[in-house]
């Protein structure tokens, strides 16, 4: 086996179009479903993300930037932020605003976003997801609201460490987690948020949540 490269210089790897798999802790893979985030915004998309947004909204983790670029057609101020500078160039492309920045460093407009979205299983971000809610609480305006997709009953909490493999080259790991709607109010709890309503289209889930008074 080739030596690790780091977690970055592989997702932009990944989102220049070479096959990529996701290895969790104990050496499962699936596939890094690039080709779903490069399209457009599917109906799923539109119900559980962009519909709800009306407002100034940050997308956390924006990949190549379907939904970023899809908030941008329907006139909402938006900006995507990914730690992949392929992923930024690619939103950009589509026409959408986009920086190259980590949630957890400064951000333009803190506290100032109506609404931060965490699609496409980006809760798992960092692999701490209460400190990643509390993070956003401090990006998003007074009574901002996080969108955040979480998986089904019975998933829990999980933490770990993964790899991508890109074109059959393990990268270095990385923390993240797994959070499901039978645990997302014990985590926006650890938070300082509350679950203001969950949905279930498509066979996706979301959660909608905000900061506590």
């Amino acid at each position: 086996m080739r030596l690790a490269f780091d977690a970055v210089s592989a997702y932009d790897a990944a989102y220049s179009g070479l096959s990529t798999q996701v290895v969790d802790h104990i050496g499962r893979s699936e596939p890094f479903d690039v080709p779903t985030w490069a399209a457009e915004a599917d109906w799923v998309d539109h119900a559980l993300f962009i519909a709800p947004c009306d407002a100034g909204t940050i997308d956390v983790g924006c990949g190549p930037g379907r939904l970023v670029g899809a908030l941008t057609s329907r006139q909402v101020p938006a900006m995507g932020i990914d730690v992949s500078s392929e992923a930024v160039r690619q939103t950009r492309d589509r026409g959408a605003h986009a920086e190259r920045r980590s949630v957890f460093s400064a951000l333009p407009g803190e506290g100032s976003w109506a609404y931060a979205l965490l699609a496409d299983g980006n809760l798992g971000i960092g692999g701490d997801p209460a400190r990643l809610l509390a993070r956003l609480g401090e990006v998003l305006a007074p009574g901002g609201q996080v969108i955040a997709e979480v998986d089904d009953h019975g998933a829990g909490l999980v933490r770990e460490r993964r790899q991508l493999r890109v074109d059959g080259r393990l990268s270095a790991p990385f923390d993240w987690a797994v959070v499901g709607l039978d645990a997302i109010e014990q985590v926006a709890a650890s938070a300082g948020m509350e679950v203001l309503a969950t949905s279930t289209i498509g066979g996706r889930h979301a959660a909608t949540l905000h900061r506590m008074p």
